[in-house]
Parts: C-alpha cells; sequence; structure tokens
C-alpha cells in the first residue's frame, strides 16, 4: 500500500523514513557535487530525485526539505533558501499530481526552478546576465538533471518501486515482494 502520513503505525513511519532518506539523498548529492550544483551555470545532480514523486508522495516533503537543507548547508543566502526550496516544492507537489504519465513527472521542476532560480541569481545575488540568459541556463542543467539524470533513474527504479516503495509506477499500491 501507498505509504502516507494519513495512515498510522508502520506506515506512518515508513512514510516518514522514505521522506527522510529522500531528504538526506538529496543533501548528499548536492553537496558531493557542489562545484557544479550552484551558481547561475548548474547541474543539480540531485535533480534526478525529481521523479520520486512518481513512485512515492513521501517524495514531496523530502525533496523540499533536502532542497532547504543543501541551500543552507552549502551557504546559500536567505532568498535562494526560499525561494529555491519553494520552487523545488512547487516540482515535487506538482510532479506528484502528473503522475499518471511518467514522462510529464519532472518537468514542473524543470518550469519552476527555470523561472523562479533565476530572479535569486539576479536579485539576491546580483548576477551579472540577463533574466532570459540567466533562465537558459538554468533550464539547460535542469533538463540534465531532472529529464535526463532523472528518467534514467526512473528506468531503474520502476523495476523495483514494488521492494523500494511498497508501489507500483503509478504511485498506487502495488505488489509487495515476499521476498524483500
Amino acid at each position: 500500500m501507498e505509504q502516507t502520513p494519513n495512515r498510522t503505525g508502520k506506515h506512518t513511519t515508513l512514510w516518514i523514513a522514505q521522506g527522510a532518506a529522500i531528504a538526506a539523498l538529496y543533501v548528499a548529492l548536492t553537496l558531493v557535487f557542489a562545484p557544479i550544483s550552484y551558481g547561475a551555470v548548474q547541474v543539480r545532480i540531485a535533480e534526478a530525485l525529481t521523479i520520486l514523486p512518481l513512485f512515492t508522495s513521501a517524495a514531496v516533503p523530502g525533496l523540499f526539505i533536502g532542497c532547504l537543507l543543501a541551500n543552507i548547508i552549502g551557504g546559500a543566502i536567505i532568498w535562494d533558501v526560499i525561494f529555491g526550496s519553494i520552487a523545488t516544492l512547487i516540482g515535487a507537489v506538482a510532479g506528484r499530481w502528473l503522475r499518471s504519465n511518467r514522462w510529464l513527472v519532472p518537468v514542473p521542476a524543470v518550469l519552476s526552478n527555470t523561472v523562479i532560480v533565476p530572479l535569486v541569481l539576479r536579485y539576491g545575488y546580483g548576477a551579472d546576465m540577463s533574466i532570459p540568459v540567466l533562465m537558459l541556463y538554468i533550464l539547460i542543467g535542469e533538463l540534465i538533471g531532472c529529464c535526463i539524470l532523472g528518467e534514467i533513474l526512473g528506468s531503474v527504479l520502476k523495476n523495483y518501486s514494488g521492494r523500494i516503495f511498497g508501489t507500483s509506477e503509478s504511485g498506487k499500491p502495488g505488489r509487495k515482494d515476499s521476498n524483500a
């Protein structure tokens, strides 16, 4: 069954654990690849995790908290911490809504980051580039992280989603492997 916060007992615990694991993985990937995770030209490898709302609703808070923590630990300014994390939250929520079409799940993250992050870079950090140029750079990085790397991750995980998340690819209750 889908592990949601509305469930009690072990389902809620599992949902919280999944969200925490996703957040931790987002932080770890962002910090390990810090040289390319921040700035006007960036490819955040952790954005591959934006495919996870396809498999579990726990990915929504997990991605948001992971981005929030990665931005704080990475030394981002307050506007980046707030608005960059909100962009990730928007992408995760909308991606979860679109889970009936696997190929659309990462698109909201690409769009929300492409619109919000360049504004933070320009007005928060004072980036010396025009907003359209910043949007182009962020769009390219998001397409690489969310769409290319995310779809590779999604292709691998779809075969194991029942074991890992307790759901089918569509995020609906799936077959639990008795050997898991």
